[in-house]
């Protein structure tokens, strides 16, 4: 077994990848205390309440326990976590009522709609840093030129592989840079009796996310969902189910069920993760990884996901919860608790030096850091409206999944979602 997780890390940890480096921004904190990274400092009660998107991670979970080792010398910190849905709910409440947390921690597509509510404070406001993050990790977090809250770091989208299956099929991996070699690849293996690509096209952000690759990739812009280049995207997920090349179940399958088909070693390719790499490396055969193509050539742009970090406004003591978050945050942060967030929860570090400390000490992350480096924010241009889009093109998703290759009903259903 040894011997073949080596092989496998080797297979994921040899592919180059191109990427783009992007230049990091950042705006100083003020106005409170500055927060240490070892979090010794900067409170002023005893309680520090701190909600996250994460129930998975129950009590006593490294998260839950990294969590609250970052608690100020004299404090402790009471978690909770809930779906992301139920957090922008329960934080509108709590603001309005008076009895917001100290941080809330929030997948990155529902920034804006929580900067337009007025729920959270500015990084200014609460003395968060976000000096040396990557500018387009840090772009989702900044809403009309100000920032609201910073990544930690960023996990990403690729084509995992099985290896076996394209060798017995006599395809070269590195040869699958556009939409034809990937359509080519497909049939030769479906052909040859395998089967072809596990995703996930769930209704909703999950499906949205794994679909932006191919959507970005064929040139497709989110402000023109009925575009002939939008249409092209459906019409290509669509016929991966009407060739037979992906499974029906991918219209309702999430990110984990079709990694599990994926495991099964009964598939070619997987579209997903970066958070599943290390699984990656114990399957039971050689897998490696590429990234998503774009229709006519070189790498898709995929979407940043991950989470932000910020503090929501308070309407009494702002100033004691302001320096809270911003221990808080800093400690998660900083330092040497940065990569132990990352390597906690399985992400790619938001600020390079880190993330280049994480490749160097796992080859399993070499093919991921440029995916992330040339990653793009989903509400970056979008903003609030971003919610509605990401919604319409769920539904035109979905119907063209369901049409299994009907081109009419493909087109159809992105017209519609143009006009609605």
């Amino acid at each position: 077994m040894a011997t073949k997780r080596r092989r496998n890390i080797a297979a994921l940890g040899a592919v180059t990848l191109v990427g783009l480096a992007l230049s990091a921004c950042g705006s100083g904190g003020g106005g409170v205390p500055e927060a240490t990274g070892d979090a010794s400092e900067g409170t002023t009660t005893d309680e520090i309440t701190f909600w996250d998107p994460y129930p998975q991670h129950t009590d006593g979970t490294p998260w839950d326990t990294l969590v609250k080792s970052c608690a100020p010398q004299g404090s402790t910190i009471t978690r909770t976590a809930a779906p992301t849905a139920d957090l922008i709910n329960q934080l509108t409440t709590s603001v309005r009522e008076g009895n917001a947390p100290d941080v809330i921690l929030l997948d990155n597509p529902a920034m804006p709609e929580a900067v337009g509510a007025g729920l959270v404070a500015t990084a200014d406001q609460v003395g968060i840093d976000s000096s040396g993050i990557d500018e387009n990790l840090l772009g989702p977090g900044v809403v009309d030129g100000t920032t609201y809250g910073i990544p930690f770091g960023s996990n990403a989208l690729g084509l995992y592989y099985n290896a076996d299956i394209l060798s017995a099929a006599g395809i070269d991996p590195a040869s699958i840079t556009d939409w034809a070699a990937l359509e080519n690849a497909l049939a030769a293996v479906t052909a040859a009796g395998d089967k072809g690509i596990t995703f996930s096209g769930i209704a909703g952000e999950e499906g949205v996310f794994q679909a932006l690759p191919w959507y970005w990739g064929a040139g497709a812009d989110l402000s023109d969902l009925g575009s002939a280049e939008a249409v092209a995207t459906g019409q290509l997920m669509s016929d991966w189910i009407g060739n037979g090349y992906a499974p029906k179940s991918a219209a309702t399958d999430n990110q984990s069920a079709a990694w599990d088909l994926f495991l099964t070693g009964e598939y070619a390719f997987a579209e997903n993760g970066s958070w599943f790499a290390a699984a990656a490396a114990d399957a039971g055969f050689e897998v490696g990884v590429i990234p998503i193509p774009a229709k006519d050539g070189g790498v898709a742009p995929v979407p940043t996901g991950g989470e932000f970090l910020m503090a929501p406004v308070q309407s009494e003591n702002a100033s004691d919860h302001f320096a809270n978050a911003a221990a808080v945050i800093s400690c998660l942060t900083e330092g040497d608790k940065l990569l132990e967030t990352n390597e906690t929860l399985g992400y790619l570090a938001a600020k390079p030096e880190v993330r280049a400390e994480q490749v160097a000490a796992n080859p399993l992350w070499e093919p991921w850091a440029p995916i992330v480096e040339g990653a793009q924010g989903r509400t970056t241009e979008l903003g609030a409206e971003y919610v509605d889009v990401s919604a319409r093109l769920s539904e035109a998703l979905q119907t063209s999944l369901n049409a299994a290759g009907d081109s009419a009903q493909v087109e159809t259903a992105f017209k519609d979602a143009a006009e609605s």
